[in-house]
């Protein structure tokens, strides 16, 4: 089980179904939110700067956001935290089809795996396996 899990998502339902399948798989042990790549950045500033908080494990990361989307995200994740928060690995989690988004999510070192919404407890047992590699 993990500690934390940060969703990135601008869809309530989303990230309440994201909780949800979290929680009843005993996936991980707390799930943050966040409903864009800024409030997302804005998050990790601020357990960067808390003795008390480690950063999340894993973050859930979706595509299609309002005021800075999961690229632009990954783009300024990469510059600011990768350094430091070497074992938060990204899953993007998005409804997009389109199979130049998961070649481009590929060039992202942090991203371990693309998977379509809506998050099941199948898909987790997925991410899971791929994350055992990366211990």
């Amino acid at each position: 089980m993990l500690n934390k899990v940060l969703c990135v998502d601008d869809d309530a339902i989303s990230v309440m179904l994201c909780r949800k399948v979290i929680s009843r798989s005993l996936f991980a042990a707390q799930t943050d939110a966040a409903n864009n790549g800024e409030t997302a950045l804005r998050y990790l500033e601020n357990t960067s700067q808390s003795k008390d908080s480690a950063y999340p494990e894993l973050i859930l990361l979706d595509l299609n956001m309002p005021v800075m989307n999961g690229w632009e995200f990954l783009e300024n994740y990469e510059q600011l935290y990768a350094d430091k928060c070497t074992k938060t690995k990204i899953v993007v989690l998005s409804s997009t089809i389109d199979p130049e988004d998961v070649k481009k999510s590929k060039r992202f070192s942090t991203v371990v795996d693309f998977i379509s919404k809506p998050i099941t407890v199948d898909s987790l047992k997925e991410v899971e396996i791929k994350l055992k590699k990366f211990d």
